[in-house]
C-alpha cells in the first residue's frame, strides 16, 4: 500500500485557513460517460441528484440570484469525494468552463475546520477572490465557488455539512448501489 511520506514540522502556512482537501470535480457534457469511466477505473458506486431550484436555494452566480440546474454525481474512494457535474440549465460557471477549456477538472473543494460559514467566505474574499457561484442544498448545506482560477489555475470551493445531516437517497445509482451492511 502507497504511503504519503513522513513530514516533520509545520506543513500548512500559519494564515491558512483551509485545513484539508475533500474534493475534487469533474465537469462534462455526459455525465453517464464519465461515470462509466470512473467505475472501470475503479470509482463508485456513484449517487446521481438533480441540483437547481427544487433542491437549492438562495442560488448565486457572479453575485447576482441566479436559477440553473445539473446533474451531480458523488462516489467516494477513502476519505475522498468525487464529483461529477453536467450543466442542464440555466447560465452556471460549469457551461463557462466547458465552453472555455472543454471536459476535465473544474474544482477543488476543502474543509476549514470548525470555523463559521461567514468566516469562511470572508476568508476567501479578504485574500480577493469573490464569490463567483453559491446556494444552499436542501436548506442545510451552503456552497460556494470562488473566482480562485487565474491565481491557482482552478477553482476553489467550500461547503459546510451539518454534523447531523443524512444523505438522502439520490435519483439513481450508477452501476448499482453499494450492498446493504
Amino acid at each position: 500500500m502507497a504511503t504519503l511520506p513522513t513530514v516533520t514540522g509545520p506543513v500548512t502556512m500559519s494564515n491558512s485557513f483551509l485545513t484539508e482537501t475533500i474534493q475534487v470535480c469533474i465537469v462534462t457534457k455526459d455525465h453517464r460517460r464519465v461515470m462509466e469511466g470512473m467505475v472501470q477505473a475503479g470509482i463508485g458506486p456513484w449517487r446521481v441528484y438533480t441540483f437547481g431550484p427544487d433542491t437549492c436555494t438562495e442560488l448565486t452566480l457572479h453575485g447576482k440570484p441566479a436559477s440553473f440546474s445539473m446533474k451531480l454525481c458523488m462516489a467516494w474512494t477513502g476519505s475522498m469525494f468525487w464529483e461529477i457535474v453536467e450543466p442542464v440549465d440555466g447560465p452556471s460557471i460549469y457551461k463557462e468552463f466547458l465552453e472555455r477549456h472543454g471536459e476535465g477538472i473544474h474544482h477543488t473543494a476543502f474543509a476549514c475546520g470548525d470555523m463559521p460559514w461567514a468566516e469562511r467566505v470572508k476568508s476567501f474574499e479578504s485574500r480577493g477572490f469573490a464569490c463567483i457561484q453559491s446556494g444552499i442544498w436542501l436548506g442545510k448545506v451552503p456552497w460556494a465557488y470562488f473566482a480562485t482560477e487565474a491565481a491557482t489555475t482552478t477553482t476553489f470551493e467550500i461547503f459546510d455539512i451539518p454534523k447531523d445531516f443524512v444523505m438522502p437517497d439520490p435519483e439513481s445509482w450508477y452501476p448499482a448501489p453499494p450492498p446493504k451492511a
